[in-house]
């Protein structure tokens, strides 16, 4: 074992170069092409190797190394071009002149293939927004401009929680699009998703942002199967001195649920020093705080209940309206009153907006800390850590309050290889469950049974006074509806605080959580030691460690059910590529192992072929076939929802109860129980209505959880015409699921079994789904029993028409084309709208450093199926715009402008918040003190 330790460890230090040269220094100056102005803060890199510096405030720099001359200087700066500078001689000063860069065609990207290649001539669709992108769009930040991105969809959880997809299928924690920071994933262990960009970079510290449409699992495992996003930070060798942000700006104007417009505010802060090209460090904060978006539909989604007594509208006593919590179906009874009608009554239930808590706060910082070793070795360390308070939505509307997450990397990186290891830790004890939460304010007062009885009874003596119908539903109400705890008064806010601190969504609503993951990776690229091809290959090991408390998860040890649960991964890949022809045909092939605890071993493969007839035009192709495992949440969650138990599919979590193989699909339950209440309304008796509707029950045909598989095809080009001044970007995909992961929900008898008749041959179990006190209802995690087939297709162009002046825009099409009926009763919630359109026209210098961006954002209407509501999203359209100026000597951006600037207020899913305009002022400084002290080495 120590031999092959010592053998590892030997090929990455030679491979680091550790026995240089003697060291030379090399001087220069950078100025801009057009106007011989000086460029400040300029990156300078000895190409294959980390050294690098930055240039001063006369655009000079400086830079030791150890490498053999003849060598090439890569420079770079924000909304240049990059430029290559061959040096012989040392004595001979380089003098560079950057280009703008109208367009994006020369991008170099990483995330597509892992390694660096030219964004041209990438194998899958990758789109990238670089520094003077993020900066000059008109979205109040960064990850906000991610939603104008081609192919993406955001969904608007609150204003400091948006979650992107790409491809179809979105929800609201979309566990199969995988967000990364350096390389690193950004989720949360316990929630099983990436919460936005919570203990993310702010604006300051991001170099670029990249994204990859569609599945790549190929190369990066679990939860690739949709899209990556990878947001790429500054270093402290090439990004230094003090850089601020702040922005303040209002929402909420003409607010349906404040009277006042509010004030928000971000700011930021960055620094960041080099010591003689050795050791440098970086230290970001960020604060964030505003109001809310507030989600108040008050649609009813139980609207005919009662439509064979004519209650339905206001009149409904079984109304249930999508932002209203605590009259859900746990919430019901079915009563026979005074009128000898049946009706479905339910619970009153409280407004979300009567106890949410909108304040939304965010607080993060990090810090890096980084080591040359040598020029071609290096040590880092980053600790990010951070709190939150916003809205975030699994099955239910939760409220985030105190909720910490931190994350510590330590990376050794060297030119061909990167071996990193980090953890990620949560907590939370404050934060709530919105559901539960109106339930429990209902029951704390006044059980069920109480308030169900004290209905029939004031219905029957009301009833019996004038026999009208409407009115002593109405006085029902009323009376069982006394003591209630009333929203604004102290009692109800003192009643909401105990129920913060209790821990059982049976009595209370508090959502605790102590969870972490690990993981460790090392990947090697080997294109120096084989002669014909390029070869890369990575390995990775991955751990959960969740803290069960009874309302999300819970150990399968039956015996042990608190104790913590682990759900580990191993898994590698490796990755072939050659060109051939002059660079005018690329071939890349790669292969993944994963192995999952509780799962068999799954191979991912990937083939791709670029064929570039000229560097302008590049067409690819690509084909994968890819698995996604259970989340943690899809595997062994417990949740209470209401009357609903939510389990995760494992087998060896519910196998015991015989759920799946003892139960009927929810949805025809209701069916069977709609009919049953029509029929006796209509004057049959309740036996006979069982029995003569007991076709519409279907026993359920869904079992345990596997993996879930995708093969993914996908046709592309990338071209740019006209001198470079126009670039088109254009892909089709196709995609086909087999075992698709999505939830079913059932009913269970809580006598019996079905199919086991009586001497009259009638199966007993039918008159248990009568009334929902006979049975245990629970939403399952399982598999889809057919494939599904999705496609689409996306199309952005970009026009530098005329100097700075920019056209351009993205169209994306989606659309599920088959879904076979004998997977009836399960969500499949594809949640995407058929079209997409995003426009802008732009010019960051229009006049002396004046700049402007206008975007205009439209999407179709679509279906919603999500636990909360299922509905029709409508269709909205906004504009946004920015109008900037810059002073580029001392690093100064300022920023007006506005997003959704119409104010016309729009929703992203069903039972979301309503989005208004937004409209503020920013102002940025970059590289402040960048070279005070500082000798560029």
């Amino acid at each position: 074992m120590k031999k092959h330790l010592l053998s590892i460890f030997s090929l990455l230090f030679l491979s680091a170069n550790l026995f240089s040269q003697s060291a030379i220094t090399i001087t220069g100056t950078i100025t801009e092409a057009e106007t011989g102005e000086a460029v400040i803060g300029a990156s300078v890199q000895v190409k294959g190797t980390i050294a690098g510096t930055i240039t001063d405030a006369n655009g000079n720099f400086s830079i030791t190394t150890k490498e053999k001359l003849p060598l090439v200087l890569t420079i770079s700066y924000m909304g240049f071009e990059s430029y290559e500078a061959s040096v012989s001689d040392a004595a001979t000063k380089v003098e560079a002149k950057l280009k703008i860069k109208a367009l994006n065609q020369n991008e170099v990207v990483v995330t597509a293939s892992r390694v660096e290649e030219s964004i041209m001539q990438s194998p899958v669709s990758i789109e990238k927004m670089d520094a003077r992108c993020i900066k000059e769009t008109a979205q109040p930040t960064f990850y906000d401009a991610i939603e104008s991105v081609k192919g993406v969809q955001m969904t608007t959880l609150s204003l400091g929680m948006k979650v992107p997809n790409t491809r179809g299928f979105s929800n609201t924690t979309n566990a199969r699009f995988l967000q990364m920071i350096d390389g690193a994933d950004s989720q949360a262990p316990g929630l099983g998703v990436s919460i936005a960009n919570t203990v993310g970079p702010s604006e300051l510290d991001v170099q670029s942002v990249e994204i990859t449409p569609g599945a790549s699992s190929a190369l990066y495992g679990m939860n690739a199967l949709n899209g990556i996003s990878n947001f790429i930070t500054k270093d402290p060798f090439n990004y230094q001195g003090l850089s601020v942000y702040q922005r303040v700006g209002i929402n909420h104007i003409n607010s349906n649920y404040t009277s006042s417009p509010k004030p928000f505010t971000e700011s930021a802060f960055r620094y960041a020093k080099a010591f003689n090209n050795k050791f440098g460090f970086k230290i970001n904060v960020g604060y964030l705080r505003g109001t809310d978006w507030a989600a108040n539909d008050q649609t009813d989604i139980n609207p005919d209940a009662n439509l064979s007594t004519n209650l339905t509208g206001e009149n409904n006593p079984a109304k249930d309206p999508i932002n209203s919590y605590g009259n859900e179906n746990g919430n019901r009874s079915t009563l026979t009153l005074a009128d000898g009608k049946r009706y479905e009554i339910r619970r009153t239930g409280y407004k979300e907006t009567d106890f949410a808590d909108y304040k939304v706060e965010n607080l993060k910082f990090d810090l890096g800390l980084y080591y040359r070793i040598t020029e071609k070795l290096q040590i880092s360390y980053t600790g990010r850590a951070g709190y939150t308070d916003a809205v975030y939505q699994r099955g239910n509307r939760i409220k985030l309050d105190d909720y910490w997450v931190h994350q510590h990397k330590l990376e050794l990186k060297g030119v061909d290889f990167v071996v990193r290891a980090y953890g990620t830790f949560e907590y939370t004890d404050k934060s709530y469950n919105m559901r539960p939460m109106g339930e429990n304010l209902d029951r704390s007062f006044k059980t069920d049974a109480v308030w169900f009885n004290d209905y029939k009874n004031r219905f029957n003596s009301v009833y019996g006074i004038d026999s009208n119908v409407i009115a002593a539903q109405t006085a029902a109400r009323t009376y069982a509806d006394s003591g209630r705890y009333i929203p604004g008064t102290d009692a109800f806010y003192a009643q909401m605080q105990k129920l913060k601190g209790i821990n059982n969504w049976d009595s209370g609503a508090q959502l605790y959580m102590k969870n972490l993951f690990y993981q460790a990776e090392a990947q090697y690229n080997f294109s120096r030691l084989v002669k014909y091809f390029d070869l890369l290959a990575g390995v990775d090991f991955r751990d959960f460690v969740i803290q069960p408390e009874g309302n999300s998860f819970i150990n399968p040890d039956k015996n042990n059910p608190y104790k913590p649960l682990h759900y580990w991964k191993v898994g590698g890949f490796i990755q072939a590529s050659k060109t051939l022809f002059k660079n005018k045909l690329k071939i890349i092939g790669s292969v993944r192992v994963d192995k999952y605890e509780y799962f068999k071993p799954k191979v991912n493969p990937r083939i791709a072929v670029v064929v570039s007839p000229t560097p302008q035009h590049n067409l690819r192709f690509s084909y994968q076939n890819g698995y996604r495992f259970p989340t943690l949440f899809e595997g062994f969650s417990t949740v209470n929802n209401g009357g609903t138990i939510r389990y995760g599919g494992l087998r060896l979590l519910t196998e015991s109860q015989q759920l799946f193989e003892n139960s009927y699909l929810r949805s025809t339950v209701d069916a069977f129980q709609k009919a049953i209440t029509t029929d006796v309304n209509g004057g049959m008796t309740k036996d006979s209505a069982i029995i003569k509707n007991q076709g519409l029950l279907v026993k359920s045909p869904y079992t345990y959880l596997e993996p879930e598989q995708i093969n993914a095809f996908e046709f592309g080009y990338k071209g740019s015409l006209l001198n470079d001044k126009i670039f088109i970007d254009a892909d089709f995909y196709y995609n086909i699921y087999d075992n698709f992961i999505d939830q079913v929900e059932i009913s269970v008898p809580k006598q019996g079994t079905i199919g086991t008749l009586s001497d009259a041959g009638i199966d007993s179990t039918i008159f248990q789904m009568e009334t929902s006190s006979k049975q245990t209802r629970y939403r399952m995690w399982t598999n889809a029993l057919s494939q599904y087939h999705n496609l689409g297709a996306s199309l952005g162009v970009t026009y530098n028409f005329w100097q700075n002046f920019n056209i351009g825009g993205n169209y994306s099409y989606a659309k599920l084309i088959k879904v076979d009926a004998k997977d009836y009763g399960l969500e499949t919630s594809f949640n995407t709208p058929s079209h997409i359109v995003n426009l802008t026209f732009s010019n960051r210098n229009v006049y002396k450093n004046i700049g402007f961006n206008i975007q205009y954002r439209w999407q179709s209407a679509f279906e919603w199926k999500s636990p909360l509501a299922n509905g029709v999203v409508p269709s909205y359209h906004a504009l946004d715009l920015q109008v900037s100026y810059r002073i580029p000597k001392i690093g100064a951006f300022f920023k007006v402008g506005g997003t959704n600037i119409v104010n016309t207020y729009y929703t992203q899913y069903v039972g979301g918040p309503a989005i208004g305009g937004m409209y503020y002022v920013a102002i940025s400084f970059d590289g402040l003190l960048a070279n005070i002290g500082n000798k560029a080495k």
